[in-house]
């Protein structure tokens, strides 16, 4: 195993090869940019404030990140500029939190969980129903 580096503008992702090796993400992220932005968990919700796919982690993936590419966009970001993320999932199932992992690197949004990145299967979150949360930093371009 080596030690693996990606470096786009002023943000710098390692994996040290003394560490295990990921599924995409990186072990270390450096950010040497002035500015960062620091993204409110991102919910399935809809525009109106409704909570989309009940029981649906599919369909409460792909409005999280339709809500998360809003939100960089707002901040004149991209995927490829979040230097950390946490993702909660309302399972203890390890196939269920794969499958969100899975959908996440997938879509639009797949660049950013080549940062650090953080995936937990917890208990509760804020709305009822609701089965996935993202919550990003973003170091913003100059």
């Amino acid at each position: 195993m080596t030690e693996t580096t990606e470096t786009t503008e002023k943000i710098t992702r390692i994996n040290p090869e003394q560490l295990h090796a990921t599924p995409g993400y990186h072990h270390i992220t450096v950010v040497e940019a002035g500015r960062t932005a620091h993204l409110a968990g991102q919910c399935p919700l809809d525009r109106n404030g409704e909570l989309v796919g009940p029981r649906s982690f599919e369909a409460q993936v792909d409005q999280v990140v339709a809500n998360a590419l809003t939100a960089l966009a707002a901040v004149g970001a991209q995927p490829h500029h979040v230097v950390r993320s946490v993702i909660y999932v309302r399972s203890d199932d390890r196939d269920a939190l794969g499958a969100v992992w899975s959908r996440l690197t997938d879509s639009a949004l797949g660049p950013a969980f080549t940062t650090a990145s953080t995936l937990l299967g917890v208990a509760q979150l804020g709305f009822t129903g609701q089965l996935v949360e993202v919550d990003l930093t973003v170091a913003l371009p100059d």
